[in-house]
């Protein structure tokens, strides 16, 4: 089935980051911890060949060997994380212009959500995680022990945006805890920090998406 869905980035509290349905705070590391949700709990050798002084044997006719395939590089579209579904995400205008599209991790369990982007150093420009629910609902999320910056964007049901949140690193000597994101929506998508202002995305753009 088709969804639209927005993309948030998140290290510190639960999902990448802690998502929270608004009542309860998650406490995992985020990625935000991805700024995670506050739910509780429901990522050619080569052969020598050796010479000899004593007269050399005939040379038997070598077997046929098959020549090795190059090892493909990694696809846009294999998992970020172990464990993790994923689904390509284009945000769109309301009219259908596509304004960018990340390759994006499904947390869509209590535990994925709150493992969210923990334990993650780093995440490609073109990639993403999003966080499913399975009805609109407040949440809040936070960057706790996140090592980068996210954008966390909330949609609705129908995968309009909602809100974007701009969310910056904690500091050297912050776990990033304190750094709440609230918003209301069945989505959150996170990217890194930024990557919604690069692209012009707005509140009442649409994120789409297939789960």
């Amino acid at each position: 089935m088709r969804r639209r869905a927005f993309l948030a980035a998140c290290a510190a509290a639960g999902v990448g980051g802690c998502l929270g349905d608004g009542t309860e705070s998650e406490g995992g590391p985020g990625a935000a911890t991805t700024a995670g949700p506050t739910d509780a709990p429901d990522r050619s050798t080569a052969t020598a060949t050796e010479t000899s002084t004593e007269s050399p044997a005939p040379t038997p006719t070598p077997s046929p060997t098959a020549t090795p395939e190059p090892t493909p590089s990694t696809p846009t579209g294999t998992p970020l994380f172990p464990g993790y579904e994923t689904t390509e995400v284009r945000v769109t205008t309301p009219e259908g212009e596509q304004l960018g599209s990340v390759s994006a991790a499904i947390a869509d369990t209590g535990d994925l959500r709150y493992t969210g982007l923990s334990d993650t150093e780093s995440l490609p420009e073109d990639r993403g995680m999003l966080f499913v629910y399975d009805e609109v609902g407040d949440h809040t999320y936070v960057m706790r022990e996140m090592d980068f910056g996210l954008d966390i964007v909330y949609a609705d049901d129908e995968g309009e945006i909602t809100r974007i949140h701009h969310a910056p690193a904690p500091g050297p000597d912050e776990d990033g805890g304190d750094q709440t994101y609230p918003g209301r929506g069945q989505y959150v998508l996170e990217v890194n920090e930024g990557w919604t202002t690069e692209r012009d995305v707005a509140e009442g753009d649409v994120l789409e998406f297939e789960l």
